[in-house]
């Protein structure tokens, strides 16, 4: 339906000293701080994990060498989607001079409502990571105490009982990092990199993360966390998350969190010939998604 004169009666009429409502300031791009982005130039991407070798057994004298096989793990389809939103103006709008102050209006109106969409999609991979109706390549939600190795083993990306973010909860999902193995059970030296928290977790992130002494404790004990540097690049906070008692962790573990951009925000206009309405349209297509499920820690929390 195309914006006409009957919706801007104000806007034709002197007097008018204000027009408000899309202007408000928006939140940037909170999710480079969660995932590795790169460009695809396919209908989808597929990533594929690969075990290698088990640890090398001891050599008796005489005997024959152990040979070992490599294969493949699981493998990660990101299959993109369209996003587009645009709008029209009449052409009578057009020819009465609304054009230039709508167009210039309601285009940054829908920048905004791309780049809120892009966000909700970005988080919804967080707030879904629960949720065994959303699995990864390992047919496992995201955060999982059970993701399945080639080995037979399991690593854990998850408390096994969920648990409000302390300093009690995150030394314990330090550590569980630090213990997990790759496909064959080999230990790798995973990390924590960065807190990703809600705003209601903010202050609590700030007082576990940037005080030198423990919190909430009448003992003059050093805060281990920062000065061990547990989580070196501190936190961010995330506004689309939805449940405001998960928290998580990025690591260092390479290949997990990505997105692909298919095709980059564009923008265009033209006529319809039929109408003479002016039509104006904001396009782009990506992905949001994960790869291995150790690219990432997370607790929902207690509650």
């Amino acid at each position: 339906m195309a914006i006409s004169r009957a919706q801007l009666l104000k806007e034709l009429l002197p007097g008018l000293n204000a027009l408000f409502g899309m202007e408000y300031a928006r939140y940037g791009e909170q999710h480079k701080e969660i995932y590795e982005t790169e460009t695809s130039e396919r209908s989808f991407e597929e990533e594929t994990k690969l075990s290698g070798f088990s640890a090398a057994p001891v050599k008796n004298e005489g005997s024959a060498i152990a040979y070992d096989n490599a294969q493949e793990a699981w493998t990660t389809r990101y299959n993109h989607e369209t996003i587009a939103l645009g709008f029209s103006i009449t052409e009578e709008a057009v020819e009465d001079n609304l054009y230039d102050s709508l167009s210039a209006r309601y285009t940054k109106s829908l920048a905004r409502a791309m780049a809120y969409t892009k966000q909700v999609k970005a988080a919804a991979v967080l707030n879904n990571g629960f949720s065994a109706a959303y699995v990864g390549g390992d047919g496992v939600a995201l955060f999982s105490s059970a993701h399945p190795l080639v080995s037979g083993g399991t690593n854990s990306n998850t408390p096994t009982t969920q648990a409000d973010l302390n300093e009690t909860s995150l030394e314990a999902a330090v550590i569980q990092i630090a213990a997990w193995t790759d496909e064959r059970g080999l230990l790798i030296a995973a990390k924590p990199k960065k807190m990703i928290v809600p705003p209601a977790l903010q202050f609590v992130a700030t007082r576990l993360l940037e005080t030198s002494l423990r919190v909430g404790t009448t003992d003059n004990d050093i805060n281990a966390l920062k000065n061990n540097g547990s989580v070196p690049e501190g936190y961010t906070i995330n506004n689309f998350l939805t449940d405001n008692n998960a928290w998580f962790l990025t690591t260092d573990v390479p290949n997990g969190m990505k997105h692909f951009v298919r095709t980059p925000l564009s923008n265009s206009m033209d006529g319809d010939f039929d109408t003479g309405n002016v039509r104006y349209k904001s396009r782009e297509r990506y992905s949001f998604g994960w790869s291995d499920p150790l690219g990432m820690w997370g607790s929902s929390g207690s509650t």
